[in-house]
């Protein structure tokens, strides 16, 4: 996806499939792609206070490992694009499938009696897991891996947008606010992957505080991780308002969402 003349770093030379646009090795000489690795840091942070948010609200396990899902992609996330390895890019790739298929399994078992195990849907998305995984190790086909995951996506837009359209529909905002932050990551990282000859030739021109500006695949990221973490978020308040919970949005510093739930009400 970029083109070649990066330089060469301390990892050697990028034995991954695939290599974004931005420049490699520009940054830090330990850093193949200083800007797509240190925007992960959305993906890792706020979903570990969340993870610890939702122990100490006593929720049901399922949402600790979203949310822990959602670290673990971006942590993977992180050591492909300062490797660019392919060992790397599979610890990136492949949580993402793991992680989304826990996302699927909370929305689609959202209005079930607390703390119930539903082993037929888990079955079904191991299998689907184990599936990609084996398919993906053997053809190395990038393609293959976002289709599949693009599946998974579908699943849960297609989920969200019936519950707040049919149950929940004060849920709306949350749920179209996470969508839309999701599709404008989407957009970036297209328009990343089609026109990099183009950003590369505008970067050598721009000022470098500029330039950063242009990096995309770095913005897919925050918006995807903030798109994910808002999800998780509607799945819990969905999940918290049908066991009769009492769900508040707060934010932290004034800026960043968390969900804090008050015990069920007493008659």
């Amino acid at each position: 996806m970029a083109p070649s003349l990066d330089r060469r770093g301390y990892w050697g030379r990028p034995t991954s499939t695939l290599d974004w646009c931005e420049e490699n090795y520009v940054v830090s000489f330990y850093v193949a792609e200083f800007w797509n690795t240190v925007s992960n840091l959305i993906m890792i942070l706020p979903p570990i206070f969340g993870a610890i948010q939702t122990f100490r609200d006593g929720l049901e396990s399922r949402y600790i490992f979203s949310f822990l899902g959602l670290a673990a992609v971006g942590v993977g996330s992180w050591c492909f694009h300062m490797t660019l390895l392919y060992e790397m890019q599979l610890l990136d790739e492949l949580p993402m499938i793991y992680s989304t298929c826990v996302f699927v399994y909370c929305l689609y078992e959202c209005f079930k009696q607390e703390n119930s195990i539903s082993f037929f849907p888990i079955t079904l998305l191991l299998m689907f897991s184990i599936l990609v995984t084996v398919v993906y190790l053997q053809w190395k086909e990038p393609v293959f891996h976002q289709v599949m995951y693009g599946a998974l996506v579908a699943c849960l837009v297609m989920r969200s947008i019936f519950i707040v359209t049919w149950v929940y529909p004060w849920l709306r905002p949350l749920a179209y606010t996470s969508l839309g932050i999701f599709m404008l990551g989407f957009l970036l990282w297209n328009i990343d992957n089609i026109f990099c000859d183009s950003l590369r030739a505008s970067r050598q021109t721009l000022p470098p505080g500029v330039g950063v500006v242009t990096q995309f695949h770095a913005w897919w990221h925050i918006f995807t991780g903030l798109g994910s973490y808002l999800h998780i978020l509607l799945s819990l308040q969905i999940r918290s308002t049908y066991l009769k919970y009492r769900p508040k949005v707060k934010f932290l510093c004034g800026v960043w969402p968390t969900l804090h739930i008050e015990p069920q009400r007493t008659s």
